[in-house]
């Protein structure tokens, strides 16, 4: 197999590596020369991450030698492809048994994320999700969320328990000072009105995520 593309067609795109696919989406040969030398620059610069590199932006990639406004762009489209197709399955997730099936349904919309956004979950008695909405998009470290419009929300749609749902670019998930007092906030004001806050979970980067249930905070 003289190419990557030959590799590709005979094995399938599943069989490269990370440098190979970088390769193949900026359309430079991967095993020497230049081409191995600008797909290796850009995993040194994401340390080897794909989720790093996922949430880099055009200007931080053209800062890599040889890469190009168009080869940045084109890097940005094959992410954004990828997000949204793992978004959409997503949306098969309507019952919720555990916070992992929250991170399932919510990960590939807040992920690569450069900024906080708080979304809430609207949940019927039996755990079925009635919709999901994006309460607040903020900073890079906080965002400002207002607990009465969680709570009309969940009114209008006569839903009876709630679950936060955030992401921390900083790639840490521990809950901060502010998540804790957000959440304070929106359980006492569900409580009102009979409804149950049943989790606020974090959402970092790095992989990792928190639940306020699972650390016994509500």
């Amino acid at each position: 197999m003289n190419t990557l593309s030959d590799k590709a067609l005979a094995r399938g795109v599943a069989s490269l590596s990370d440098e190979e696919l970088l390769s193949l989406l900026l359309g430079v040969e991967c095993g020497g020369g230049s081409g191995r030398d600008l797909s290796a620059a850009v995993l040194e610069a994401c340390r080897g991450s794909l989720a790093t590199l996922a949430s880099c932006d055009v200007s931080r990639l053209r800062m890599i030698a040889g890469m190009g406004l168009r080869r940045a762009e084109r890097l940005k489209a094959a992410v954004e492809l990828g997000r949204r197709v793992a978004a959409e399955r997503s949306r098969d997730v309507v019952d919720i048994a555990s916070s992992d099936d929250v991170e399932r349904l919510m990960r590939p919309l807040v992920d690569a994320l450069p900024y906080e956004e708080c979304w809430a979950l609207y949940l019927t008695s039996s755990n079925r999700v009635i919709e999901r909405m994006r309460v607040s998009q903020g900073g890079v470290q906080a965002t400002v969320v207002d607990h009465r419009l969680i709570v009309k929300r969940a009114l209008e749609l006569l839903s009876t328990q709630i679950i936060l749902v955030h992401n921390h670019p900083s790639g840490a998930a521990e809950a901060s000072e502010q998540d804790r007092h957000l959440t304070r906030r929106v359980a006492d004001a569900c409580r009102l009105f009979d409804i149950k806050l049943l989790d606020h979970i974090v959402i970092a980067r790095s992989g990792d995520s928190y639940s306020f249930r699972s650390h016994s905070l509500l």
